[in-house]
């Protein structure tokens, strides 16, 4: 359970973890997409493993097609950075966010440690949550998750105006570990990961999720 926080059914929370000690958490892209696959996968009461299907001939991102029974949280949203990771979710069973972390955290961690040959935990404790307890507040969300790739090739662009905002624009349009492009209706696999019925339609389509993105990026602190 996250610390000095009661998640309840139908709220919206930002949820976030870092690699311990700040460690990257995602060494190639294989890391990646096996989280991206896990956040589908690990989202179900049941439970999908992938062990089931190593010796079968179905791929990674096929993973993404496999029916569920019932998932543990709606999420409207996420991004993959080298060391940390965001998510926007909405609590949908009584201890479904924590259930549903702790089957993430896990599943991740067992296949990065027999990867590279490691030990222990790979997480920086347990989950980080925040209640979006706003519409401000959630809404601001979008914008903040899907605008994190930027810093890879601009640190500290959050406190200083962006210049060649062209560029950033371009990175994130080829940056595949987060729902960005899902917004901008591109047709993807990894759009599985989301369920955004659940959560307030900000965005009537992809120009206007592209207009608040470009509104943030120009925007000089």
């Amino acid at each position: 359970m996250a610390r000095n926080l009661n998640i309840s059914i139908g709220e919206f929370y930002h949820i976030y973890n870092r690699g311990n000690d700040k460690r990257e958490i995602f060494l190639c892209e294989t890391d990646y997409v096996r989280f991206q696959v896990l956040l589908y996968l690990c989202n179900d009461i049941k439970g999908i493993h992938i062990g089931d299907y190593k010796n079968s001939s179905i791929s990674i991102k096929e993973l993404l097609n496999l029916p569920r029974e019932e998932t543990l949280v709606d999420i409207g949203a996420y991004c993959l950075m080298p060391n940390h990771f965001h998510l926007l979710v909405k609590e949908k069973i009584e201890g479904g966010t924590s259930l549903f972390m702790q089957k993430l955290s896990t599943a991740y961690t067992m296949y990065y440690n027999k990867k590279y040959n490691k030990t222990g935990s790979l997480f920086g404790g347990r989950f980080k949550a925040k209640h979006l307890d706003s519409d401000q507040y959630l809404k601001y969300q979008y914008s903040y998750i899907h605008l994190n790739p930027v810093s890879i090739i601009d640190d500290g662009w959050k406190n200083k105006k962006i210049i060649d905002t062209k560029k950033a624009k371009n990175f994130l349009m080829s940056y595949e570990y987060s729902s960005y492009k899902d917004y901008l209706g591109k047709d993807r696999k990894e759009g599985a990961v989301l369920n955004r019925g659940p959560f307030p339609e900000y965005f009537s389509n992809s120009t206007k999720f592209f207009e608040m993105i470009d509104e943030w990026l120009s925007f000089s602190n």
